[in-house]
């Protein structure tokens, strides 16, 4: 057997031995050096160009390297009748844990304020908030944001989380579909976007969106950049809605050099880092995804195309 790592961000002489090392009986082969492409069983990919796995005529299963899948989706010739797989290893969702709790604490702690003191030479406390009178809001309770939301009641803050079906976390209140989102916005004083990219969800964090938030919010979007209009966020910080904003994830990657966002005082820009996977830990889940598909079994982190993740 055989399989393809193909990526143009992350660095094949940290995968290709990571890879070789949990799959010792396999072939691992990457980009653009193919062979022959009905040796492919597997393919580990990151924004695989459109018709190319559709190219791999003996292709088992699609492994995407990032918890996200819109990079295979947009393909109008992907494979649909193949299992397709997002990435849940370990280290990915530790490291986003980390960003959204070290987000959330920065704009609880009013951080921007003091860097903007500190530029002014003025010595001043701000009125401290204590993180139980803080309402933190998470979209999104999968993987990700199901951890991100058990760290952050660890941390003692007021934690809400919203997703499309039902869900039931320790110390957090839970709501479910559209019709409790509202009530959701309004006791959400830091909202983070955690939400796989669907049709349902393109464009959600909008000006409709950002006025149902307690006035002087702040956002965090490590989803897609698509979830987010820009101008809205934006207009909603001119207006005093929102406070301030951490983004890092953008509808054009990467960040264009005129977007007012790069200067914004109130917005904090990072370039789609949140969480990046990590080689060792996530070779070692794929591992496990390949032996559990060849088994016949179901693996971690197998998406429903028909709901989009």
């Amino acid at each position: 057997m055989a399989l393809l790592f193909k990526s143009d961000i992350d660095r094949p002489a940290s995968w290709i031995p990571a890879l070789e090392s949990a799959l010792p009986d396999m072939e691992v082969r990457s980009w653009p050096e193919v062979g022959d492409p009905a040796d492919i069983d597997y393919a580990l990919v990151w924004q695989p160009p459109s018709g190319f796995l559709a190219s791999l005529p003996n292709l088992k299963a699609i492994l995407s390297i990032g918890a996200g899948i819109d990079h295979l989706t947009r393909d109008p010739e992907l494979p649909r009748h193949l299992p397709l797989v997002r990435m849940v290893e370990p280290g990915l969702t530790a490291g986003m844990t980390e960003f959204v709790v070290m987000q959330c604490l920065f704009h609880h702690r009013r951080m921007l304020d003091y860097r903007a003191q500190q530029s002014r030479k003025v010595w001043q406390e701000l009125a401290p908030v204590a993180p139980w009178q803080r309402r933190i809001g998470v979209m999104g309770l999968g993987e990700l944001g199901a951890d991100a939301v058990e760290r952050l009641v660890q941390l003692r803050f007021d934690v809400a989380g919203w997703s499309r079906n039902r869900r039931a976390l320790a110390g957090a209140a839970c709501f479910a579909g559209r019709e409790e989102l509202p009530a959701f916005l309004a006791r959400s004083d830091i909202l983070v976007c955690l939400l796989p990219l669907t049709e349902q969800t393109d464009s959600i964090l909008n000006a409709a969106l950002f006025a149902q938030l307690p006035k002087g919010a702040c956002v965090i979007n490590v989803g897609r950049g698509e979830h987010l209009i820009e101008r809205d966020l934006l207009a909603a910080l001119e207006a005093g809605q929102l406070d301030s904003a951490t983004l890092d994830v953008f509808r054009n990657e990467p960040l264009p050099p005129e977007s007012p966002l790069w200067s914004h005082p109130r917005v904090i820009v990072t370039p789609h880092i949140a969480s990046m996977t990590i080689p060792e830990t996530a070779a070692e889940a794929m591992a496990e995804v390949i032996r559990t598909l060849e088994a016949g079994g179901t693996p971690p982190g197998l998406v429903d195309l028909d709901r989009g993740y």
